[in-house]
C-alpha cells in the first residue's frame, strides 16, 4: 500500500527530502529491472511461494508454505511491498513501481534528445505496466489510479488510497500498452544501461506486442471479444519470434545480482527444495526428457516428494546443476549463479497463440501446429533438439476434443520454475487441477494471494471495501478473469 510509512521510505535516496537530490533516472530504471527479476524469480520463502501454488516445487523439512501458510511469513505484504513501494525491511531500495515513478519524474530534466527521451519513458510505461498487471494477476482489485502519487521529497499524499475495479485497471494497462508502443522510435536507442535489452527499442516494441498479447489472452473468458481484437492486433505488429526477443536476462550477472534460485538453493545452504511428485508422476508419464535438465535421478528414477510432506528428502529427485539428459547435448544448468531469468519469453507466447486459436482468434497458425510450436520452443530452451522435440510431440499430441487440457498440461510443465507465469495457465486453462495437500492451513489450492495484513492497519477502510466487493479477502475468492 502507497502510504506515509511507505512512501517516506523512498526519501533514502535524498539527502535532503525537501531539496530531493536528482538521481539519473537510467538508475532507477535498472534498479526497477533488477528487483522486479529478483521478486518474480525468487524461490525465497519469504517472498515469492508461486512454485508452490502450481505443485512444481515442493519442500521436505520446512513445509509450512507448501501448505499455503502465508502468515507466519508475511508473504502477501511482502511481495506487495518489493513491487508497489519500498518497505522498512527493504532498506534504501524502492518498490519496482515506486522507482519507476521517480525515474519517469526525473527523466524530464535529463539533457537527451527528445526521440531518446521519448524511448526512455516508453521503457519506464512498459516496465510499470508489466509489474501492475501482476498484482492484479495476484491480488485482483489493487490501489492503482490514486496509488503512487507523491513524488520524492513530497510527503502530502493521502494516507489512505481506494481500490480499483480489477477489470477497469486491466483495461487501462492494454492502452498504456498502446500509447508506450506508439512512443517507440527505433532510429535511436533507449538506456543505455537497461538490463534487460540494452536499450534496443526493436526488442522493446515486440516486447510492448508480447505483453499486451498476454494480456488480451487472458481477458477471453470475461470479455471474448475485445480479447480477440486485441490479441489480433498485438500479432499483427509482431510479436516475440525467438528465444533472442525475451524480455529478462539472459544471464544473471555474478555476486549480488546472481540468479535468485542459485542464492536461494544452494548460496543459501538450503536442501530442502525438491521437485513435486504432481510433476515429476506427470512428466515420467509422458517420458518427458526435461525431466534430465532439471532433476537428477535417485536409484535410476526420477521420482518426486510427495506434495505437502515432511517425508525424507533422501528418498527424492532434486533440482540439478549439472549437465545431464541427451548424450551429446548441452545441458541446461538450471541453479548456476548465471542462469538465465525471463519473466516473458517466445515459449510463453507461443503457448498462448495455440489457446488464442484454440479459441478461434486468427493468430498465425492452427491450435495443433502452435502447440507443437510452443513444445518445441521450450525442449530448445532447455538444451533439445526440434527432433528430440518432434518426437515428445508425436508421443504427446495436441488433444482437440480437450483443449485446455493439452496446452495446460504442457504450459504448466514449460513454465517449470516459472511460477507467476505457470499459476496464471493453471488458473485460466482449469489443468492441471491440484488436490490440497492433507495438512493445508487454507481451504483450497490457492487461486489469489490475500492482501497485506499492513493494508488493514494503513488503509483499513479501503481495503476492507475492496475485500467485500471481490467476494471476501481469501485464497479461494478468483481473480476477475478466472471465472471457469
Amino acid at each position: 500500500m502507497v502510504t506515509n510509512s511507505c512512501e517516506s521510505d523512498i526519501t533514502s535516496l535524498n539527502e535532503d527530502p525537501k531539496h530531493p537530490t536528482v538521481v539519473p533516472s537510467g538508475l532507477l530504471v535498472a534498479s526497477a529491472q533488477q528487483e522486479l527479476a529478483s521478486q518474480l524469480l525468487t524461490s525465497n520463502v519469504n517472498n515469492n511461494i508461486s512454485r508452490f501454488f502450481t505443485q512444481q516445487w515442493a519442500q521436505t523439512t520446512y513445509i509450512d508454505e507448501s501448505n499455503y501458510d502465508m502468515v507466519t511469513r508475511p508473504i502477501p505484504r511482502n511481495h506487495y511491498n518489493r513491487m508497489m513501494a519500498s518497505s522498512s525491511a527493504i532498506i534504501h531500495s524502492p518498490g519496482v513501481l515506486s522507482a519507476l515513478r521517480d525515474a519517469k519524474q526525473f527523466l524530464q530534466n535529463e539533457s537527451i534528445s527528445s526521440i531518446t527521451k521519448s524511448n526512455n519513458e516508453a521503457i519506464i510505461e512498459l516496465i510499470s505496466v508489466y509489474a501492475w498487471a501482476n498484482l492484479v494477476d495476484t491480488y485482483g482489485d489493487i490501489p492503482y489510479f490514486g496509488a503512487l502519487q507523491a513524488a520524492p521529497g513530497n510527503e502530502n499524499n493521502a494516507s489512505e488510497i481506494p481500490y480499483d475495479d480489477a477489470k477497469t485497471i486491466y483495461l487501462d494497462l492494454i492502452k498504456r500498452i498502446d500509447i508506450a508502443n506508439a512512443m517507440i522510435n527505433t532510429t535511436e536507442s533507449g538506456y543505455s544501461n537497461d538490463l534487460y535489452y540494452g536499450g534496443n527499442m526493436s526488442k522493446w516494441k515486440k516486447m510492448a506486442n508480447s505483453l499486451k498479447f498476454r494480456l488480451a489472452v487472458t481477458l477471453s473468458d470475461v470479455e471474448p471479444a475485445l480479447a480477440k481484437t486485441y490479441a489480433e492486433a498485438a500479432y499483427t505488429n509482431g510479436l516475440f519470434i525467438d528465444k533472442e526477443d525475451n524480455f529478462g536476462l539472459s544471464a544473471f550477472p555474478s555476486g549480488l545480482f546472481a540468479n535468485p534460485v542459485y542464492q536461494d538453493v544452494v548460496q543459501s545452504g538450503r536442501n530442502d527444495f525438491i521437485p513435486s511428485d504432481v510433476l515429476v508422476d506427470y512428466m515420467n508419464s509422458t517420458s518427458d526428457p526435461r525431466r534430465g535438465r532439471w532433476f537428477t535421478k535417485i536409484g535410476g528414477q526420477f521420482v518426486g516428494g510427495a506434495y505437502g510432506s515432511s517425508n525424507s528428502y533422501a528418498a527424492y529427485s532434486h533440482m540439478t546443476s549439472s549437465k545431464s539428459g541427451d548424450a551429446g547435448e548441452d545441458g541446461y544448468m538450471l541453479i548456476t549463479p548465471n542462469a538465465q531469468g525471463y519473466l516473458l519469453d517466445y515459449t510463453e507466447i507461443t503457448f498462448l497463440r495455440a489457446e488464442a486459436a484454440a479459441r478461434g482468434f486468427s493468430v498465425g497458425g492452427t491450435p495443433a501446429t502452435l502447440y507443437a510450436q510452443a513444445i518445441t520452443a521450450s525442449m530448445v530452451e532447455y538444451g533439445f533438439t526440434p527432433t528430440t522435440a518432434a518426437s515428445f510431440i508425436a508421443a504427446n499430441p495436441y488433444n482437440a476434443a480437450n483443449w485446455k487440457q493439452s496446452i495446460g498440461f504442457q504450459a504448466w510443465v514449460a513454465m517449470f520454475n516459472k511460477g507467476f507465469q505457470a499459476w496464471n495457465f493453471a488458473r485460466r486453462l482449469d489443468y492441471p487441477v491440484f488436490v490440497n495437500p492433507a495438512d493445508s492451513t487454507v481451504d483450497d489450492v490457492p487461486v489469489r494471494m490475500k492482501y497485506s495484513d499492513q493494508e488493514y492497519l494503513l488503509n483499513k477502510n479501503n481495503v476492507t471495501a475492496a475485500a467485500q466487493k471481490i467476494g471476501g479477502d481469501e485464497v479461494t475468492t478468483k481473480i476477475f478473469w478466472d471465472i471457469n
